[in-house]
């Protein structure tokens, strides 16, 4: 999912205070710290939710949301480069213990997450740039991004600081299997999750 920044808190208030205000006062939309920005994300198209289902099937199918790992949408990450920073994915693959790894503010360690995946919308440069980085840094072994902008899917592996030491780029027509680090094998259909996330109109380049 991509975002827009948000102003900075103003008097008294923390970051993650007018973070929580402004999840408060625009219900339905996404709010994240990124870098110490808050981004807010509007509510997704009905493609980008059709991808996110498209994509849920296959790790299900493989057994990832039972025994020793869960698979879910919307779980929030606590990211480690600030002292408020985290993150919402749109999927991920967590091991089956998270519960135990609650840091604050509905958030989760990063130790636990195996697998973080993002639907680009609006502004597709902050899953591309931004939560490259915070993802890289938080040491998520495997970060996949379904790029609408560009019909293209991303597998990113090997966290380093900042980044990930290896990025794959895979177009339609490809058949990519991930990292069995995450759990089980799978493997993903490259042209039906693009058709499934459609691709944005070159117009739709910031979110509102």
């Amino acid at each position: 999912m991509s975002a827009a920044p948000a102003e900075r808190p103003h008097g008294d208030r923390s970051l993650l205070d007018e973070a929580n205000r402004l999840m408060e006062r625009l219900p339905g939309y996404r709010v994240e710290i990124i870098g110490g920005v808050i981004v807010v994300t509007p509510p997704v198209d009905i493609a980008h939710s059709r991808a996110i289902k498209k994509l849920d099937r296959p790790f299900v199918a493989a057994g990832l949301d039972d025994g020793e790992s869960e698979v879910h949408q919307g779980i929030g990450l606590w990211l480690p480069a600030g002292p408020s920073d985290y993150a919402i994915p749109d999927l991920c693959i967590v091991d089956a213990d998270v519960d135990e790894y609650l840091v604050e503010n509905n958030c989760y360690d990063p130790s636990v997450f195996r697998l973080v995946l993002e639907v680009t919308s609006g502004n597709y440069q902050n899953d591309l740039r931004s939560k490259v980085v915070a993802y890289g840094n938080a040491k998520i072994p495997v970060y996949v991004i379904v790029d609408r902008r560009h019909n293209r899917l991303h597998v990113l592996t090997d966290p380093v600081a900042d980044g990930y030491g290896t990025h794959r780029v895979h177009a339609p027509g490809e058949f990519v299997t991930l990292p069995e680090s995450i759990g089980a094998k799978v493997t993903l259909d490259v042209a039906a999750i693009l058709t499934a996330a459609g691709r944005k109109p070159e117009a739709d380049t910031e979110a509102e």
